[in-house]
């Protein structure tokens, strides 16, 4: 199987994906993008060496867990506003992932459209 050139910006855009979405995994981003799960974490752990950032250990998923459980609004107003806060910092990383992505198949798509020559 010949091996794929992916530019550099795709490769810092795959990252930027990776690491701003809470509770991803290199599956999940990688499946997203079509590309090799080993492949995004090479990237992403060059990436950490270069800014000097220490690797760490993925999230067990608190967010989801908590989703999956979905906890009834509390009567308590100061937990009900923790609750809320906490969907609302939850959807705005979602929107951030979306946003990422987005942006993402826009270049792909100007990338391929330029390669076409027919």
């Amino acid at each position: 199987m010949a091996m794929k050139d992916y530019s550099d910006e795709f490769k810092a855009d795959a990252v930027a994906l990776y690491e701003s979405t809470p509770g991803a995994t290199y599956k999940s981003i990688a499946a997203d993008l079509g590309i090799n799960r080993a492949t995004l974490r090479e990237w992403v752990l060059r990436d950490r060496d270069r800014r000097g950032v220490a690797a760490t250990a993925p999230s067990s998923g608190g967010q989801m867990a908590a989703r999956a459980g979905k906890t009834v609004p509390s009567e308590d107003p100061d937990e009900r506003i923790r609750q809320l806060e906490a969907r609302v910092a939850e959807l705005e990383a979602s929107e951030r992932k979306l946003a990422t992505e987005r942006d993402i198949l826009r270049k792909a798509a100007k990338y391929f459209a330029g390669e076409t020559n027919w």
